[in-house]
């Protein structure tokens, strides 16, 4: 633990944003699970878990969380998954 004061400070706001991202990332891991899961059992909610995985996958890629050209990459692969 550091002794100085805005070290300790820096601790805390850390610990807290590396909370929101993971959670944020996770979420949108989840959504595009849920996704890729309804289209191979061939659910009929494919299109409403597409816009959530879609909208899951921007919201990580603004806030920085992942590159934008793996957003690009991974919005490209649910589209094709949708198509078929």
């Amino acid at each position: 633990m550091p002794n100085i004061e805005s070290a300790i400070k820096r601790v805390k706001t850390s610990d807290a944003a590396n909370a929101k991202n993971t959670s944020q990332l996770s979420a949108m891991r989840t959504a595009v699970k849920k996704f890729e899961e309804a289209v191979a059992a061939g659910a009929d909610n494919v299109d409403a878990l597409y816009k959530e995985a879609i909208v899951a996958v921007d919201k990580a890629e603004t806030k920085g969380l992942i590159h934008k050209n793996k957003a690009n990459r991974d919005k490209s692969r649910l589209t094709s998954k949708l198509a078929k």
